[in-house]
């Protein structure tokens, strides 16, 4: 985005692609030559892996210290998996700066994207499966009603991104195509969010009530520690939002 070039020494330097929304600019970059592995835990990122390694110890740990049920106790699992995959995607991407870094961080987030929607979609399946087996209603809880309207909205977002990045011809080539970028983070950003209430609102159903008993504190823990490793490392220049320096 262009911006105004300072005419004197009294003005203020030109706003940079790498000023995170807290913290100083190149606080959570990727520098020339570091491994793309690195961005998974770069500055605030490793209060996020925190955060989604707890997430998952505490779904697997009490499916697994539990009877299985095979049509029901996939589902956390998968859904549990899923969501540690998209983070890993949203993780590995935010620090890119360089163009060739952007290609690579492109690739992988695509890639873990498409994996978290393999599993996500493998675990909605499987209880849907359960619902129709067992006559159960689709609507039983807030988690059930979350669960459906994140599931289409992360439809939505990943055919969004697919088509932003693999075919820009749609939106009338790759610069217009790259116009939009800025908005598929914002929805990525404001879908996290949606994807962290519907996995703390199943502590709400019957199953986490009458089977796992995993506590209402323990996922918030886990949520907050993501929330305070994702969002801070924001780079407000992909949003199209520069401070004055």
């Amino acid at each position: 985005m262009a911006s105004e070039q300072p005419t004197s020494l009294d003005h203020e330097d030109p706003p940079t692609e790498t000023e995170p929304l807290l913290g100083r600019p190149g606080d959570a970059i990727q520098k020339p030559n570091e491994p793309m592995l690195r961005n998974l835990y770069l500055g605030t990122g490793i209060l996020a892996q925190a955060g989604g390694v707890i997430f998952l110890a505490l779904i697997w740990a009490a499916v697994f210290t539990n009877p299985l049920l095979p049509l029901f106790s996939p589902h956390p699992l998968l859904q549990s998996l899923g969501v540690f995959t998209l983070l890993q995607a949203i993780l590995v991407l935010q620090p890119t700066a360089a163009p060739d870094s952007k290609v690579v961080g492109a690739r992988v987030h695509a890639s873990l994207n498409l994996l978290s929607f393999l599993l996500f979609a493998a675990g909605v399946a499987i209880i849907e499966t359960n619902k129709v087996r067992s006559g159960n209603p689709h609507f039983h809880s807030l988690h059930g009603y979350l669960g459906v309207a994140t599931a289409a909205v992360l439809l939505v977002q990943y055919i969004f991104g697919f088509l932003i990045w693999g075919v820009p011809a749609v939106f009338g080539g790759v610069d217009k195509a790259k116009a939009l970028w800025k908005y598929h983070r914002y929805s990525g950003y404001a879908l996290l969010l949606l994807i962290l209430a519907t996995v703390t609102s199943a502590v709400d159903t019957d199953y986490n009530k009458n089977v796992l008993d995993i506590k209402l504190w323990s996922i918030l823990v886990a949520v907050i520690l993501v929330i305070l490793g994702v969002y801070p490392r924001i780079q407000l220049a992909k949003l199209g939002i520069y401070r004055a320096h």
